[in-house]
């Protein structure tokens, strides 16, 4: 069953969107207060939680705090990539940035419908399942595509190229290993594990998700309202420098592994692209 928790201080709220995801046959649990939330995600309950909502200003905290402990804190690791939607009275423009720089995959600015949130969250869901077929399934062509130009690319051998698989497990042949000149890349759809050059990264869904985007085509330029569109269902164009930030962060993660390469490349005025060579 889809379950959600639902952080809000708000009864009225609260109820309303209970009602709406009974509905829907949604599991919520509900806590009004950001002092719960930390020891309610290390409870077992928390292991079957598909989405977290969480209200930005709360009696005894904030859901941006919340969010960058929720992504951060390492004894919380299954939670690590659990979609955050929040919930916000505020409508100023860098409240909203500053909240999908902090981790959030979408907000609701208040008074909102509950159907609206629930569609959201449908989307976030739907948009996850297209992205793991896209990567677990060898026939999908991206990443076909992708393969086949960072072979050339490189005057690679395409058979090192090929997916890792283990034929007496199905889901252990969906795992992808590719290499391009910025290094190699390996993804594993069943747990969102992205390594480059043997080391994880710690992405948040946003991150990985135009990281994934640059990779269907190195070399090729994606300008930020591509790459807004390609992590959200619900594209807010004015938000698009946002994803500047997210490439700022990405970038970091690298160059821990490797400062020498210029993974990400910007093209000035017209977006990023992942170098190739």
């Amino acid at each position: 069953m889809t379950h959600i928790l639902l952080v809000e201080d708000d009864p009225a709220i609260a109820m309303s969107l209970k009602v709406t995801c009974k509905r829907e046959g949604w599991q919520i649990t509900w806590l009004d207060n950001a002092s719960s939330v930390l020891p309610f995600l290390h409870s077992e309950q928390a292991q079957t939680l598909s989405a977290i909502i969480l209200d930005v200003g709360l009696p005894d905290g904030d859901g941006l705090s919340l969010c960058q402990q929720i992504r951060h804190t390492s004894d919380i690791e299954g939670l690590k990539d659990t979609p955050i939607v929040f919930l916000t009275a505020r409508s100023d423009e860098v409240d909203r940035i500053l909240g999908l720089e902090m981790g959030g995959d979408d907000y609701c600015t208040k008074p909102f419908s509950p159907r609206e949130l629930v569609a959201r969250l449908k989307a976030i869901w739907r948009r996850e399942q297209l992205l793991s077929q896209q990567t677990t399934t060898n026939s999908s062509e991206a990443y076909q595509s992708l393969i086949s130009q960072t072979a050339s690319a490189d005057n690679t051998n395409p058979d090192r190229l090929a997916h890792s698989s283990n034929n007496s497990n199905p889901m252990s042949a969906q795992a992808l290993t590719f290499q391009c000149g910025a290094g190699i890349w390996h993804y594993q759809p069943l747990n969102y594990s992205l390594m480059w050059q043997d080391e994880k990264l710690e992405l948040s869904n946003t991150e990985r998700k135009i990281l994934l985007t640059l990779l269907q085509a190195p070399n090729q330029v994606f300008s930020r309202e591509q790459l807004l569109s390609a992590v959200s269902d619900y594209p807010d164009h004015r938000l698009a420098r946002t994803i500047d930030s997210h490439i700022k962060s990405i970038r970091k993660q690298l160059a821990v592994v490797d400062d020498s390469i210029d993974v990400i490349h910007t093209h000035r005025g017209l977006g990023y692209a992942l170098c190739p060579a």
